[in-house]
């Protein structure tokens, strides 16, 4: 900390109208209750509508206090504020609080020079500015040497109360010579212990001097060395080099065969996969035409059926009133319209063969031996034979049909 930015901090403080006086002796420790009371003022001065939290009790708190001061002068006004300086709240606070202070006093100052400026502007006066150049740095240069002694009387004025009895007790104190002479001897003494401790240092930094110096000469000639070495194993060519040129050109060659190779095993994968495709395609058509033929043919089969059991019912009803015929009757064991209906009845009582008769319905295997031994006399008759019925084709319609 020194006396010059604590100064220029009061005075500013003062200046921006702080409602608080604030001492040089206030900083002398650390003081975080008055660093935070002045930080939450000149954020309010800043932005009076800004968010910041007051609470400082624990050490969380504060820490958690100071943080959002430092974001909040960072984000807003692009100042970097030094977090753990601010926490030490001591003088070193000050030089932190002080950048804040300069900008909103600097503001102020410029918005003041600006309405002087407008004032100027209305009253109709100009001057020159450029031939009163020297003139403008002289001003500024004993406005900032008023500000500096008016900050000095104002410190040494607050002092007063605190140095008025220790002046007063000076004053009455008798003056003994021993005792001068023994503080100024130890005054001098110190001084002295001081320089030894300087000269020391500046002996060791010599010597420290020296000792980077040789280092470094020492790490200049191994640089060197070894890039002689490197340029050197740069120049010679190694023994393994043409084996090594000559695999690595074959290893090219390699690969251009495996990346051809691969091309044309993935093209052939693809080729593969579309013949298979095909293959489903013309199968799924063959099993499509082949259900269409074979329904085709069911129909065609239950059409014919359906003829051949309307000739044969007219059929048993002419052999019904030839019934003088002792062999045809022999060789019948009861009527046709019985063997119909035991045709019809073997199919109702569900004993199927499992396979579908050209009428459209099924034949149990009782039927079907009823129907190979009437088949003679199906064959023997004209109208059969004329339809084309025979026992042959019936015993081969049977077997089909099992």
């Amino acid at each position: 900390m020194s006396f010059r930015d604590l100064r220029n901090f009061t005075e500013m403080m003062r200046a921006l109208g702080y409602h608080r006086l604030i001492s040089m002796e206030n900083f002398r420790t650390p003081n975080f209750a008055l660093v935070s009371e002045i930080l939450i003022w000149l954020v309010k001065r800043y932005d009076p509508h800004s968010d910041i939290p007051t609470d400082v009790d624990t050490e969380s708190d504060r820490i958690f206090f100071i943080k959002a001061v430092a974001q909040f002068m960072a984000t807003k006004a692009h100042i970097k504020l030094n977090t753990k300086r601010l926490y030490q709240a001591d003088g070193y606070a000050v030089k932190e609080m002080l950048k804040i202070t300069s900008m909103i006093y600097n503001a102020m100052k410029t918005k003041e020079m600006a309405q002087e400026d407008v004032v100027e502007e209305d009253n109709k006066f100009k001057f020159d500015l450029s031939s009163r150049i020297s003139d403008l740095k002289a001003v500024r240069q004993l406005a900032s040497e008023v500000t500096s002694k008016g900050a000095s009387l104002y410190d040494l004025l607050g002092k007063e109360v605190d140095l008025r009895a220790a002046r007063m007790a000076a004053i009455a104190r008798p003056l003994e010579i021993n005792e001068t002479e023994k503080a100024l001897r130890a005054a001098i003494k110190k001084v002295q212990e001081s320089v030894e401790k300087t000269k020391e240092m500046l002996n060791n930094v010599v010597s420290d001097e020296t000792s980077l110096d040789a280092k470094i000469e020492k790490k200049k000639q191994d640089l060197e060395r070894h890039q002689k070495r490197l340029q050197t194993l740069q120049s010679v060519r190694p023994a393994y080099m043409d084996e090594y040129e000559k695999i690595e050109e074959d290893l090219q060659k390699q690969y251009e065969i495996y990346v051809e190779k691969f091309r044309n095993l993935n093209f052939l994968e693809s080729q593969l996969d579309e013949f298979y495709r095909l293959e489903q395609e013309r199968f799924e058509e063959a099993e499509n035409n082949l259900r269409i033929v074979q329904h085709k043919l069911r129909e065609k089969e239950r059409d014919l059926m359906r003829g051949s059991l309307k000739d044969e019912d007219s059929d048993l009803d002419v052999l019904e009133d030839e019934g003088s015929d002792s062999d045809l009757e022999e060789s019948r064991p009861s009527k046709p319209r019985l063997i119909r209906n035991g045709l019809m009845a073997g199919t109702q009582t569900g004993y199927d063969c499992g396979k579908p008769d050209i009428s459209g319905f099924y034949l149990s295997h009782h039927n079907l031996r009823v129907l190979l031994h009437l088949s003679p006399a199906f064959a023997s008759d004209r109208k059969w034979m004329e339809k084309g019925w025979n026992q042959k084709s019936l015993t081969d319609l049977c077997h089909t049909v099992t």
